[in-house]
């Protein structure tokens, strides 16, 4: 479509909103009705010329035929399309016919709206469109508006006609009208301050989206393909992608070949423009669907020979939650993985990342679908958008990382491309495009390409949002040729392209967990112990309770408990529920007396002497409770035994346990950690003076610390090196190992800068000292 005349007629469909709406709506609803009426303009026009037939196919139903219900079929046949309209109007009609009275013009373009078949109807619904109609009526502006949209100045139709000074107006082809429709929903989300990322995606980047798609395997297209955007938007990818294909004068033409589309979309509004962009272009508008994708799997069974999509990122699903888990478990199959652990037992693994950002969950909703090889020889191809997020984001073990892992482990990640900041609508953030397939080159098995296309892009001469620069069609190529060559390129200038290709391990690591002993000392005072009045998860809600009301609140707790609630919400103390009927229950505050009563006991035979050694110690306070016999549980004295301990480095170590290692229990466990006798230490297992006897120690879990180790890299070996000469103490906690995955694009290739030399600074403060005239050497006393 020429530039000039997609700029002339956004700009009259623009001028409408503030020539005909500008006192009956304000400015941020004049979306309500444009982009409506300019879905209905268009398929009004698309049927005009098949009125007649259509016309006459109701009438024979009716009259000759006899029936009751309309045949659909016939309906549509007669209109050519997958949609059509039985009532006398059309657009033109009704301008043309109108009268001065707005009631009767609203009530026969209701009867307009009425006659379209359903699928168009459920767009107009989607629209509001009717209340629209009704809202224009009742301002006297619903004339207005329908004169804009059928004056001879303006063509929406596919067909050329003159305007009124007759001039010839060119065709708009279901292309440029998909150019229209997203061009005026990205300007009135900018003029609305909204994100008009989550609708519009820039046309270059679906462009190299594409190439990148269907270029690897123009020359063995199935002949009947399938695409999918499980947030499709306006359907801009989807289109996009079918028209790539079947370009005649592009470089697949396979005009031959039957292409079907599919996507799902949240927003009732470019639900509703994606669904009528289907009818424009001969599409089946059933399939899209509108409602979100991660609450319902619109399209469960099915699968896709590819896949293309700009999912939201950085948005909370926090309230779809509910669809997918269950407590802890997991409900929906798209997003129930199984990995295997660090000593290779597959088990069930968290596949559910931060509820604050759900963009990885549309990736996998993408990787559920693929087709497997025996289903179609091609597979599946994706390419999908997303911010850093989803390279780095969570934790070994953690939802994130699991998806990545998962998606490299069962090696589908093809290549990732790095892309320039600003070069979205709606962010200035860096953006990047992963690119899978179940399928891959025998090249590229085991392999990930990352590409940094970070500096290739030319500003744009005026600002869209936030977008200031794109890709031109020499960006794209370079682009492409370098995925597709998959190889190593160095940048060698600011503005170029570079690219490295690593194992599919390369981006794995083992976080390892490094323990140190707990080192106590130990001493009973009254200062101490008297902390055990009060639970620890309570202790200020309780500390209130006894300075207010003494030693009466443990015979009238009832008696306080509504002024102890209310002092609690005063000072936002925000208990839950659980912990309020703790707080105000006899038996809560009868243990903790009863836990300070023991260990005033204790300190009674104890007195106040300072025990370096915890391992001592509690074997005095074992034997003072057997010689005194009091009543408690492991629990009780545990937390007495904390009440009067604390860490301290100069302490010696507590002993956890003696393991005895017959020769069978030894060689499992050396199996097990695959390691020497020598290096059990190193585990956390310390001989003793006795043969096959070891101590192991408690851990202080305030010391602990991870390492996260490349999974191409020795544990102990790394141990050895990088912990063992800082902390000789340290052992490694082997059981606690989890498996994790990220991709840095910045540790691959950050290009470091070095300083600039002494003597051209030097020139520069010497060359500044003589433009502020000896200002420099004053300031500085020189």
């Amino acid at each position: 479509m020429n530039q000039s005349v997609h700029n002339k007629l956004v700009s009259f469909i623009w001028s409408i909103a503030d020539d005909c709406l500008r006192d009956v709506y304000v400015r941020g609803k004049y979306r309500d009705v444009i982009l409506p009426m300019v879905v209905l303009r268009r398929l009004d026009a698309l049927l005009v010329p098949t009125k007649e037939a259509v016309m006459e196919e109701l009438t024979f139903q009716r009259d000759e035929a006899g029936f009751t219900e309309w045949d659909e079929n016939g309906l549509r046949a007669a209109s050519g399309y997958v949609f059509y309209n039985t009532s006398q109007w059309t657009l033109q009609r009704l301008h043309d016919t109108a009268t001065n009275s707005q009631q009767l013009l609203q009530t026969n373009f209701e009867d307009y709206l009425n006659g379209f078949s359903a699928n168009v109807k459920e767009i107009i619904e989607k629209f509001k469109l009717r209340s629209q109609v009704r809202h224009m009526a009742s301002k006297d502006v619903l004339l207005d508006v329908l004169e804009k949209f059928t004056s001879p100045d303006i063509n929406l139709t596919p067909f050329e006609k003159l305007d009124t000074n007759g001039r010839k107006l060119p065709a708009l082809s279901n292309l440029g009208m998909g150019y229209v429709f997203e061009e005026l929903i990205r300007k009135f989300n900018e003029e609305n301050n909204e994100e008009a990322g989550e609708h519009f995606t820039p046309r270059e980047v679906i462009d190299l989206m594409t190439h990148i798609i269907f270029d690897p395997i123009k020359n063995n297209l199935p002949p009947v393909m399938t695409i999918y955007d499980p947030a499709c938007g306006s359907g801009g990818m989807l289109t996009e992608a079918q028209n790539f294909i079947k370009d005649e004068e592009g470089e697949i033409r396979a005009i031959n070949s039957d292409v079907y589309l599919y996507g799902k979309e949240i927003n009732d509004e470019t639900y509703a423009i994606c669904k009528s962009d289907m009818m424009i272009k001969g599409n089946n508008p059933e399939n899209i669907r509108v409602g979100s994708t991660l609450s319902t799997d619109e399209f469960a069974g099915t699968t896709f020979d590819f896949m293309l999509s700009n999912p939201p990122y950085g948005k909370s699903w926090a309230s779809e939650q509910k669809y997918i888990k269950d407590g802890k478990d997991v409900i929906d199959s798209r997003f129930q993985i199984r990995l295997k652990n660090y000593w290779g037992i597959e088990e069930d693994a968290d596949a559910i990342p931060r509820s604050s950002d759900g963009q990885l969950l549309f990736l996998m909703e993408m990787v559920s679908k693929m087709k497997p090889l025996s289903q179609s020889p091609s597979g599946t191809r994706i390419a999908s958008v997303h911010n850093g997020s989803s390279l780095f984001t969570g934790d070994a073990g953690g939802g994130e990382s699991n998806i990545r892992r998962y998606i490299i482990e069962n090696d589908w990640l093809e290549a990732i491309v790095q892309m320039p900041n600003n070069l979205f609508y709606n962010t200035g953030i860096t953006t990047y495009v992963w690119i899978l397939s179940n399928n891959k080159t025998a090249n590229r098995i085991g392999k990930v390409q990352l590409i940094d296309a970070g500096q290739l892009f030319r500003k744009l001469r005026k600002n869209l949002g936030n977008k200031n620069c794109e890709f031109a069609p020499e960006h794209i190529s370079e682009i492409v040729k370098t995925y597709t060559d998959l190889a190593a390129v160095e940048r060698t200038a600011d503005d170029g392209i570079a690219s490295k290709v690593f194992d599919n391990s390369d981006f794995g690591y083992h976080k390892v967990t490094i323990e140190r002993p707990k080192r106590l000392k130990a001493q009973f005072t009254a200062e101490r112990i008297k902390e055990l009045r009060f639970d620890k998860s309570l202790k200020e809600a309780m500390v209130f309770a006894y300075e207010t009301f003494g030693e009466g609140i443990y015979e009238e707790i009832e008696k306080h408990k509504k002024e102890i609630l209310d002092w609690c919400e005063k000072n936002e103390l925000n208990l839950t529920a659980a912990n309020q009927k703790k707080l105000v229950a006899k038996t809560t505050w009868d243990k903790q007396a009863f836990l300070l009563e023991q260990a005033s006991i204790l300190l009674d035979s104890f007195g106040d002497v300072l025990y370096t050694d915890f391992n001592l110690f509690t074997q005095k306070v074992d034997a003072v409770i057997k010689d005194k016999k009091l009543k408690l549980g492991a629990s009780e004295k545990n937390a007495i035994l904390n009440a009067v301990s604390w860490y301290d480095v100069e302490a010696e170590k507590v002993i956890k346990s003696t393991v005895k290692l017959s020769a069978d229990k030894l060689s499992k466990l050396l199996a097990h950690l695959d390691c020497t006798e020598k290096e059990l230490a190193d585990y956390g297992y310390y001989p003793t003076a006795k043969k096959g006897e070891y101590l192991t120690y408690e851990t202080e879990s305030d010391l602990r610390d991870t390492e996260n180790i490349p999974l191409k890299e020795d544990i102990h070996t790394y141990f050895l090196r990088e912990v063992k000469p800082h902390v000789a103490e340290a052992w490694i906690n082997l059981d606690a190992t989890k498996i994790g995955y990220e991709i840095s694009f910045n540790k691959y290739f950050y290009q470091h800068k070095p300083l600039r030399a002494i003597e051209a600074v030097t020139a520069d403060i010497i060359a500044l000292e003589k433009e502020s005239d000896g200002l420099i050497a004053e300031i500085l006393n020189l």
